[in-house]
């Protein structure tokens, strides 16, 4: 095999790791991975709460999938919507203890192990793995694909996992 079908194959590979990192995080647990960050955003926050502004700005995600992540998660009892406390006009998504149960439970997904091994590269390593990756998506033609930093199966693929 020449090495231009070894650069495809080790493509797909990380695209079917993070797909079966996904289904088996479903299968496992009962949430999807953007669930899963959601939970895990609220943790890291303040009383561990959020707006729904801020939880698209951090997912990268659009305000109706929001909506529906925050939805099944509520449903679940894993968070919770609370009225803000000077502006009842604003809701509050707040994790749950039973949503921080289930964090403990959950293993590090693919992109904060990914995330840990990059910080530890070496400066000029990191620079050569970005200009690779961005010839590969010049190569593609996706330089305008709208993408998260969290590998995750997007909502327009596994709509109903979200």
């Amino acid at each position: 095999m020449n090495d231009y079908s070894d650069i495809l194959t080790d493509i797909r590979k990380i695209v079917r790791s993070v797909n079966l990192e996904s289904k088996r995080i479903q299968k496992d647990f009962g949430i999807s991975i953007p669930q899963l960050l959601c939970l895990s955003h609220l943790s890291q926050c303040e009383e561990f709460q959020s707006t729904h502004k801020d939880l698209t700005r951090i997912l990268h995600l659009n305000s109706s999938t929001v909506t529906g992540i925050v939805n099944r998660l509520e449903k679940k009892g894993l968070i919770a919507r609370l009225p803000k406390k000077d502006d009842k006009r604003v809701t509050n998504i707040a994790l749950t203890s039973a949503g921080y149960e289930m964090l403990e439970k959950t293993p590090d997904l693919l992109h904060q192990k990914l995330l840990a091994r990059i910080t530890a590269l070496p400066e000029e390593q990191v620079h050569s793995i970005k200009a690779a990756l961005q010839l590969i998506i010049t190569a593609l033609g996706v330089e305008n694909l709208d993408a998260s930093p969290m590998l995750t199966i997007e909502d327009n693929i596994t709509r109903d996992a979200t």
